[in-house]
């Protein structure tokens, strides 16, 4: 139990609690069960896309792409599906799309050596790119939106599963999914021992470039259910859909307790940021702050916690490093001479 006290998860919760008291005493409709069910819809995209961005720092990598990749599976979809492609196939499209657009960083980071920063930055403004283009071919030029989607597909936005909201629910399942995959399977102990050494990791007959390749596959694969999501609920695909959820999702990871260095992180620690993130502009803005001053104050707080985290394992490696270095008492010796 102690241990568990001492985790990082832990702090996220009561960094929850306490948020949830504060705004509750300063606005009390913040608390109504309904208004924080579905006020997760707003956000919960940047809460798909957290989920596997966290496997690819984990494992030592970054992609700032999967911002593009967004509107640019949601304007694949658009299009065919005003084409009169079935809804299956253009789905299927869209996701394909964001499969490759994965795929594609990780050759070019595998095969150039290029840092994985430098790569995805290109690859942002060329997905970004090719979404304008592919929007023109309908006559949808700049950042205008494709709608008139079937009638089941908008639905999804506003669909309730156990009453509880279908974005909620799909998020649930992606991020058990992902729990299992990284904390219960030979792939996920792969990803943290690779973020932790690459070199000692390939040496160990890891299969290092299969490993990261993968979570860039499936960070371009979550790009382009977000995208999926964030058309159903708006009712049209732009190619500015992903752009505002960028650093809020890079924010979620990190301060779920993923390092920048690799090897280090949990999927659960990510879930608990993105609630702790989304709640905490919906609770700004119920209390009356404009929205520049809430971004403000949200970042803010954002550095005072992961400050605080990093002081945390620094106190926690001081005071282990303090307790190898204090000497026996001489009652020990005694003890130990006696038994010789």
């Amino acid at each position: 139990m102690k241990r568990w006290l001492l985790r990082w998860e832990a702090a996220l919760v009561l960094v929850l609690v306490v948020e949830f008291a504060v705004f509750g005493m300063v606005n009390p409709r913040f608390l109504n069960l309904s208004n924080l069910l579905y006020g997760t819809s707003d956000f919960i995209h940047i809460g798909i896309l957290a989920l596997p961005l966290t496997l690819v720092i984990i494992a030592g990598g970054i992609d700032v792409s999967f911002a593009s990749v967004v509107g640019l599976c949601a304007i694949v979809f658009g299009v065919t599906t005003f084409f009169g492609v079935p809804l299956p196939l253009a789905i299927a499209a869209a996701l394909g799309t964001g499969a490759l657009a994965g795929a594609l960083n990780a050759l070019v980071i595998h095969f150039s050596k290029i840092q994985p920063l430098v790569v995805t930055l290109g690859t942002l403004y060329l997905f970004g790119g090719a979404a304008t283009v592919l929007s023109g071919v309908v006559g949808a030029g700049g950042y205008e939106g494709i709608g008139n989607f079937p009638a089941e597909f908008n639905a999804f936005g506003y669909l309730e599963i156990l009453g509880l909201p279908a974005m909620l629910v799909l998020f649930a399942a992606l991020a058990i999914g992902c729990v299992v995959l990284l904390h219960f399977t030979r792939f996920g102990r792969g990803v943290y021992l690779v973020g932790q050494s690459s070199e000692a990791s390939r040496y160990s007959g890891i299969p290092v470039a299969r490993i990261q390749t993968t979570t860039y596959v499936l960070m371009g694969l979550f790009a382009a259910i977000a995208g999926l999501v964030l058309s159903s609920y708006f009712g049209s695909a732009r190619v500015d859909l992903g752009t505002n959820a960028l650093l809020p999702a890079i924010t979620a990871a990190v301060l779920g307790g993923a390092s920048i260095y690799g090897g280090q992180g949990s999927v659960l620690g990510t879930v608990l940021a993105v609630f702790i993130i989304g709640f905490l502009q919906q609770g700004l803005q119920m209390a009356g702050v404009p929205s520049q001053l809430s971004s403000a104050l949200s970042g803010g707080l954002l550095v005072v916690v992961v400050a605080l985290r990093q002081g945390s394992v620094l106190l926690t490696n001081f005071i282990a490093a303090e307790k190898k270095a204090i000497p026996a008492s001489p009652e020990h010796f005694s003890e130990e001479k006696k038994n010789a």
